[in-house]
């Protein structure tokens, strides 16, 4: 008899009776009860405690934003997509600018060397946040594939701060992965960081070095208390 036979007839056997599942419980999953400055306020502080960088503004105002982190980070070729509302307010607001914008909606194989080489930063939308972990979730597409969010050296994301749940549990429910679960899923919770063998952290390895959030709401920052 194998060992997986063994440990089965073990589990047959057992004196107190079969193994039942118990019963489902999903409040140490969920239930919080964060109101909407508290999970802006935690998400904040978990993504920034990993070297995140987030920049409040107003939802009017974000392309002005993302104008001054691509100055101030020296950004020449920015990828990004060309449908999402994201992605084609930036296009308006960048026309001017002395910044190229590369197009994403392509075959890999047509510009996998570009991607590479010589794209300094993505852009993407970002379907909403987890407050309980500090990270953003998206569903990329064939007009944000996820390569803009995990390929060039740095990577803005859009969020909006009403679009922040408590929980990855609150995620599922509220969006009904249940019923239409994505083909693929992100969740990023800070830049690409990685440790040798002597515990020696590095940003940048294995994926973008810096991690932009550009958070558009209209309320105070976390911590202001004017």
């Amino acid at each position: 008899m194998s060992a997986r036979d063994t440990i089965l007839n073990r589990l047959r056997e057992r004196a107190d009776g079969p193994l039942t599942a118990p019963e489902s419980d999903f409040a140490v999953v969920t239930h919080r009860g964060w109101n909407a400055e508290e999970r802006l306020a935690r998400f904040v502080q978990l993504i920034t405690s990993v070297h995140g960088e987030v920049i409040h503004t107003a939802p009017e105002e974000w392309t002005d934003a993302l104008a001054k982190v691509l100055a101030e980070k020296g950004v020449k070729r920015l990828a990004l997509g060309r449908e999402h509302p994201v992605a084609a307010e930036a296009r308006r607001a960048l026309a001017d600018a002395e910044v190229e914008l590369v197009d994403v909606d392509r075959d890999i194989e047509e510009w996998q060397r570009e991607q590479f080489e010589s794209v300094d930063a993505g852009l993407s939308s970002t379907r909403g946040a987890i407050a309980e972990t500090g990270s953003l979730w998206l569903w990329p597409t064939s007009d944000e594939p996820r390569l803009i969010s995990l390929v060039p050296p740095i990577h803005i994301a859009v969020l909006d701060a009403d679009a922040i749940e408590d929980t990855f549990y609150d995620v599922l429910e509220c969006h009904g992965w249940a019923s239409g679960m994505p083909t693929n899923a992100l969740l990023i919770s800070g830049p690409s960081k990685t440790a040798d063998i002597e515990q020696t952290l590095a940003y940048g390895v294995h994926g973008p070095r810096e991690l932009v959030v550009l958070v558009r709401h209209d309320g105070p920052e976390p911590g202001d208390e004017r």
